[in-house]
């Protein structure tokens, strides 16, 4: 056993020198590098020198979909089927340094009221005092709904959670070291792959990355897994802060996947007549206060800038979803299903579920 061990940290420690000398991962380099980093008979200091100087070199479109389609394959299988409307996910990667409330979770029920199947993947909160599951739990929400179970949620209701800690077990043995890391503000393939390792493999998605050069980056990830329409945007709050979302404060960058074809862009919400928010009047708090933030939306008592920044990010998962030719369509139908209370019911819907 020790030999075998030996032997598996010597590979780490090629693929390291490889990295350090400035070459790419292959795939097959990459199907190594996850089995070690998923084994727990490899020190935590190899696989968090591994990460570091992966992260260092600057992590490929092609080891990021490599590293994300050895890692699917390690995931709970979930199969889920278009019941009415295309199937998407709306997720970030977190990371920004800003805690905004949990916008892509109550933009979830927007969507679904407005016809798509929302299959939304997401953790607890560790970049942010407040990750989807977090809020989810304090809404009332299921959070950790068994493949058969969740299928017949989505079926029901239109939309459903993917709590990435039930259907990603082999990740429980790199816990403790991806905290160390963060402690130390060390980022890492990890912090980018979240938003790609849904289960279902959604072939819609609307991604908001921690920084704009992100975007082109994941634009080539996503065509590299044959997906068919996303959206990734870095929304600018001022100078080179930014947030993982469509902002509403500044401009957005977006980089798009149509097919196999990438676009980029660069969108301002002034012009489409959403006002200019402060960062001050976005900010959220802990799971209890953003839970109260979003049904406030969906229930139409918040009519201010929190409710317009989530109807810019629904109204960008309408176009991508193709229930919207444009963005001013997805405002209006966005608006629609937040008027209508039909975006509530989604929400009152998912907290029923499981009663």
């Amino acid at each position: 056993m020790a030999g075998r061990d030996d032997a598996a940290g010597g590979v780490m420690t090629s693929l390291i020198e490889k990295i350090r000398a400035g070459n790419d991962l292959s795939a097959f380099d990459v199907q190594e590098a996850a089995a070690f980093l998923l084994s727990d008979s490899i020190e935590a200091k190899t696989k968090a020198d591994f990460l570091t100087v992966l992260h260092d070199k600057g992590e490929s479109a092609h080891e990021i979909a490599s590293f994300v389609r050895v890692l699917l394959e390690r995931a709970v299988p979930l199969e889920i089927e278009e019941i009415g409307g295309p199937i998407i996910d709306v997720c970030g990667t977190g990371g920004d340094g800003i805690d905004l409330f949990n916008v892509s979770t109550a933009v979830t029920f927007v969507l679904a009221a407005g016809g798509a199947t929302v299959v939304k993947h997401g953790n607890r909160g560790v970049t942010s005092r407040s990750g989807s599951a977090d809020v989810l739990e304090a809404l009332g929400v299921e959070i950790d709904l068994e493949p058969d179970d969740l299928r017949e949620c989505i079926k029901r209701v239109g939309c459903g959670f993917v709590f990435a800690r039930t259907y990603h077990p082999a990740f429980r043995v790199l816990a403790e070291m991806r905290q160390q890391l963060a402690r130390r503000h060390q980022r890492t393939i990890f912090n980018l792959l979240g938003p790609l390792l849904n289960p279902a493999r959604p072939k819609r998605q609307l991604i908001g990355v921690f920084s704009p050069h992100l975007t082109m980056l994941f634009a080539d990830v996503l065509r590299q897994l044959d997906c068919k329409r996303a959206w990734i945007v870095s929304g600018t709050v001022f100078d080179t802060l930014t947030i993982d979302d469509v902002s509403t404060i500044g401009p957005t960058v977006v980089a798009e996947v149509n097919s196999e074809k990438i676009t980029s862009a660069v969108l301002d919400t002034r012009w489409l007549g959403i006002p200019q928010a402060t960062l001050p009047e976005l900010i959220g708090g802990n799971a209890k206060t953003n839970a109260e933030t979003i049904t406030q939306i969906l229930a139409g008592t918040e009519t201010g800038p929190k409710r317009d920044l989530v109807i810019a990010n629904a109204a960008a998962g309408f176009v991508v979803a193709g229930l919207a030719s444009e963005m001013n369509a997805g405002i209006a139908m966005a608006r629609e299903q937040i008027a209508s209370g039909r975006a509530l019911e989604k929400l009152k819907a998912l907290q029923n579920y499981a009663l």
